[in-house]
């Protein structure tokens, strides 16, 4: 297999580290996604990584909360995240740089473009933690973002669900499933495969998003090579 991409920004929810369990951290899902980091990073493809923080913390859920303490204590929720897959991803010889968009020096790297970009180009792995940095936007946002920022080539989504669909396939089961999509449907449909204002970012900068299943082995490798798996935004 040829992979498609050069440069990838792999955006892994929170809810799909967490595994059956649907809170905390999966052993077995990190060794997972690590595993298929690795197969695409072996194939010399640059890898880096949002992570969620679902799995720990919802921001938005909390109604009694400052809504910006409740983004703050979410940011915090990705960081876990993201220093547990340095961890997995270390544990298999794989070299790792955590960013952090909040300083906390004494565990990972300030977030810096061009020292991410150069992680990148020396063959390292590098996970951004923290969101934006600011309260009231979502780490889908995060991934849009910073896909725009390093240049990635796609947004590979990687979710629980294994596509975008009209409605929750778990509760719905006459939703929808989508194949292919383009960004102005996805906002117009209001499909809550990410935030409108990651969404709109997406378009206005010419990024592709993949959206697909993280428990299946092999997607990443898949979805790097160009399958038609999962959902293709464009």
């Amino acid at each position: 297999m040829k992979p498609k991409y050069n440069r990838v920004l792999l955006k892994i929810s929170g809810e799909a580290l967490a595994g059956k369990e649907h809170f905390g951290l999966s052993d077995e899902m990190l060794r997972i996604v690590a595993r298929q980091v690795k197969d695409v990073h072996e194939m010399g493809v640059q890898v880096a990584i949002v992570v969620g923080g679902g799995n720990f913390w919802r921001g938005r859920t909390s109604e009694n909360m400052d809504k910006a303490q409740a983004d703050y204590m979410g940011m915090l929720a990705t960081c876990i995240n993201a220093l547990a897959l340095q961890d997995a991803f270390e544990a298999i010889d794989m070299p790792t740089r955590v960013q952090t968009a909040i300083t906390m020096r004494e565990v990972a790297e300030p977030y810096i473009r061009r020292k991410a970009i150069a992680h990148l180009e020396k063959g390292r792995v590098v996970i951004f933690g923290a969101g934006t940095g600011s309260p009231f936007f979502s780490t889908d946002t995060t991934a849009a973002l910073r896909a725009a920022e390093i240049n990635a080539d796609v947004i590979l989504l990687a979710k629980k669900v294994d596509a975008v669909y009209s409605a929750d396939p778990e509760r719905d089961p006459d939703a929808i499933r989508y194949s292919e999509l383009t960004h102005w449907e996805v906002l117009e449909k209001d499909l809550k495969v990410m935030d409108s204002t990651a969404a709109s970012l997406c378009r206005d900068n010419g990024i592709n998003i993949h959206v697909f299943a993280i428990a299946q082995e092999g997607n990443v490798m898949k979805a790097v090579c160009g399958e038609k798996i999962g959902t293709i935004i464009t």
